[in-house]
């Protein structure tokens, strides 16, 4: 065995815990990487089990050819009636069609988004049940298993669907589907009579032929059609879903690396006197550096192991979060099951992954270690006091970065709505990172821990002497906050991205638009709507053979009083009011006759479509409603719902539907983005309580002498969390005020008018600084335990 293995041997049996220590970071890394492939796996395989096969009986798929650009849509080729006949003459010919039905509630109202029929053969299964069986009489239908888990349904259960006259129809639940709508929208099958009952006139996706050779069904289908072979796995999606999930990992990864790093510098750092010793008795930096590599690689395979063991859990966990905060339903699979025990290529990628990442975290400070002179190295390792000429070199290069940070910074203001201003803010916010926080991180963590010695130093002692060893190791304390605060300053800046989107939504829900608008779910022509008391004016719109809606002069020009939009004053008989993109033109035409435009109102209004003072024996297909001031929204609909028992599918349209559609998705994009970056501050957090480790070894003599003092072993333990929380609150904090600048400066650079969020990013945004000081203190509990254990007399006596 050579001299560099038997030194890492007995450095691992000497002091295993300090030698390991570098690898809790990777643990939790790597637990983080193979719990995202677990997790993927389970949602691709369920996706994947979801998807519709084709029965091993159809010997012949035809489809549309692809028209040329520019094809009208009465020139392109359809899968109508008349194909299908021409290709039952070869075989058995059978539609694969998808119709459009609502699915009503347990008030017997229909949604806002309607259901996907699938229409099926009985003797031609084509969805997978996870429960049940295939629906087979004319009153059963399948259901998807997230429309089944939201409304608790099971087979044997009986539901509504609103049928093509808008009449509920009750059917019976025989199955669960193994696919998940997407986002909530509910997919069912039917047979053919039924989804006919629901939709007279389904989408026709393709023909399945059974029987008949190649030639002759080419021949009979014609040359616009294409024919092919079946893929039973057609609709598989594959391992798309597989890199949903990875970037976040490997960030979490990436930041163990930072985290693993400054570990190993305390490490060799503490092993100062060995390594000095080691080289007054002639021993070559090689050797030394080859030590520390293989101790790290060594560390790294250990920290794999745990961290495979930990992956399964952690997906277990990651699939419960997203169960309970709505998450899995955008991706259409819930209550998912991933392998609590990875298989043994996710365990040896994880242990190639952390040995590697291991070594490459190690190498700088080994090479580092092993360049320190005998001399120097006999010193004490309890301060962090660079030479006068790295300090200026320090500070030179600092500043240079911060400026050109600052440069870019005002560059991709300058530039803002070309493509070179996301460029610009990204290099200014890695320049900003690496001047302040990595080369002036000894100067700016302790100098923020100052600031937070002073605000509550006076009435904690623990709390000063916390910013004290902050400021004693600058280069260790600068380590361990950069990734928290890289992590922090990510997850503010998404987050107020994400409420400077909702805010352009709250913004365009803010246009002119009616105060209620009545439609049907289905399009389908209105019923007469009974008078409301909360109803200060309303208009019929009257559908005609084209794009134009056709109403009455005097009920359009009095709902446009009452919402105090003007325009319409000149519309009378045989003219036409436009949205503003149409107040070029002179005329509208409407079923064969022109109507002259007299005036432009919002587009937002009326629904951008053109207005025209024509017949109005039309089909009602929308009513726009303007509310008495002070009426509510809510009751308006209830109250005209319950008016019209016999129309389920007759719904209401309010601006309070918008924002609660625009909350709905930024409270899931905001609880998505803070569990998957929440990953990376985890990594991070364990990188304090690494440092307090090896704190408590190196501070051993002070602890003890704490004691003798009278200090209580509670009084070490605050000390100690005191520390934890200071380096804690100076990434967060830090971080928070980076991530917040940089947003404000990728929001300013996009040229688009887009205000700052209020409180509904800053409450994230708090709780999650909560929880990460909550896990810093967790973090610091076996360090202060430590800590409160040293013995005055024993600790004294410790070289």
């Amino acid at each position: 065995m050579s001299t560099s293995l038997r030194l890492g041997v007995a450095e691992f049996r000497a002091r295993p815990g300090r030698a390991l220590l570098p690898g809790v970071a990777l643990v939790v890394g790597v637990a983080c990487l193979l719990a995202a492939l677990v997790l993927s796996d389970a949602l691709t395989r369920s996706v994947d089990e979801g998807a519709p096969l084709t029965p091993s009986s159809v010997s012949h798929v035809v489809d549309t050819k692809p028209a040329e650009y520019g094809t009208t849509e009465a020139n392109r080729p359809k899968l109508d009636d008349a194909v299908l006949a021409k290709l039952s003459a070869v075989g058995r010919a059978v539609p694969v069609q998808v119709a459009q039905a609502d699915l009503l509630d347990a008030n017997g109202r229909a949604g806002q988004h309607r259901a996907e029929v699938h229409v099926q053969q009985p003797d031609l299964v084509r969805w997978p049940l996870a429960e049940g069986k295939a629906p087979a009489a004319n009153g059963e239908v399948a259901v998807d298993k997230i429309t089944a888990y939201e409304r608790g349904l099971k087979p044997g259960d009986r539901i509504k669907l609103a049928a093509a006259d808008g009449k509920p129809v009750e059917v019976t639940v025989s199955g669960v589907m193994k696919k998940g709508g997407m986002d909530a929208r509910p997919i069912l099958v039917a047979g053919p009579d039924l989804a006919r009952a629901l939709d007279p006139e389904p989408f026709t996706k393709e023909i399945w032929v059974l029987g008949g050779g190649r030639d002759a069904v080419k021949a009979a289908a014609g040359a616009s059609y294409v024919v092919w072979d079946p893929a039973p796995d057609a609709d598989s999606i594959g391992n798309d879903l597989t890199f949903i999930l990875l970037p976040f990992s490997v960030l979490a990864l990436a930041t163990a690396v930072f985290v693993a790093a400054a570990t190993f510098r305390a490490v060799y750092a503490q092993r100062q006197r060995q390594t000095a010793l080691l080289r007054c008795i002639g021993a070559q930096r090689g050797p030394l550096v080859r030590r520390s590599l293989f101790e790290a690689f060594v560390t790294g395979a250990v920290a794999g192991v745990g961290g495979a063991l930990l992956g399964g859990p952690m997906a277990w966990l990651l699939a419960r979060t997203f169960d309970t905060t709505g998450i899995s339903v955008l991706f259409g699979a819930v209550e998912l099951s991933p392998e609590l025990l990875p298989s043994l290529g996710y365990v040896i990628l994880g242990v190639v992954v952390a040995a590697l990442l291991s070594v490459m975290a190690a190498v700088r400070p080994a090479i580092n270690a092993a360049r320190v002179s005998p001399l120097a190295a006999l010193r004490d390792a309890d301060s962090e006091v660079p030479t006068r000429s790295v300090r200026r070199l320090r500070f030179v290069f600092g500043v240079l970065f911060t400026g050109g940070a600052a440069l870019l910074a005002m560059m991709a203001i300058a530039a803002k709505g070309t493509v070179a201003a996301p460029l610009a803010v990204t290099f200014s916010a890695i320049a900003a990172v690496t001047g302040l926080f990595w080369i002036l991180g000894p100067v700016t963590v302790p100098f923020i821990a100052r600031l937070f010695g002073k605000i509550g130093g006076t009435g904690w002692t623990q709390w000063k002497l916390a910013g004290a060893e902050v400021r004693r190791m600058p280069q260790r304390s600068a380590s361990v906050a950069l990734p928290l605060l890289l992590a922090s300053s990510m997850v503010t800046f998404f987050l107020v991205l994400l409420g400077g989107a909702q805010e352009m939504t709250y913004q365009y829900a803010n246009e002119e638009r009616p105060d209620a608008t009545v439609v049907d779910a289905g399009e389908r022509p209105l019923p007469a709507i009974p008078a409301q008391p909360d109803v200060a004016a309303s208009v019929v719109l009257h559908k005609t053979s084209d794009s134009a809606a056709s109403v009455d002069p005097e009920e359009f020009k009095a709902w446009l009083k009452a919402q105090n939009v003007p325009g319409a004053e000149q519309l009378v008989a045989g003219t036409a009011i436009v949205p503003p993109h149409w107040e070029d033109k002179p005329f509208v035409e409407a079923d064969g006759k022109q109507y002259k435009v007299v005036g432009t109102v919002p587009g937002s209004i009326t629904g951008y479509l053109p207005i025209i003072a024509g017949p109005t024996s039309g089909p009602a297909e929308k009513v726009l409603v303007a509310l008495k001031p002070g009426a509510d929204p809510a009751r308006f609909r209830a109250g005209l719902q319950a008016a019209l028992p016999n129309n389920p599918t007759v719904i209401v349209q309010t601006d309070a539907d918008e924002r609660a559609e625009a909350d709905r998705y930024m409270h899931l994009g905001t609880v998505l983005m803070m569990v998957l970056l929440g990953l990376s501050v985890a990594v991070a957090v364990t990188g304090i309580g690494t440092a307090l480790t090896i704190s408590v070894q190196e501070r051993r003599k002070e602890l003890a002498l704490r004691r003798a003092l009278g200090v209580t072993r509670g009084g070490l333990q605050g000390g100690v969390i005191a520390e934890a929380i200071m380096l804690a609150l100076v990434g967060v904090i830090g971080g928070g005020v980076l991530g917040f600048v940089y947003a404000e400066i990728a929001i300013l650079s996009t040229g688009i008018e887009m205000s700052l969020p209020g409180l509904q990013v800053v409450l994230p945004l708090v709780i999650g600084a909560m929880a990460v000081v909550v896990l810093a203190v967790l973090a610091a509990f076996g360090p202060s335990r430590g800590a409160s254990r040293i013995r005055p007399a024993a600790g004294l006596a410790s070289g």
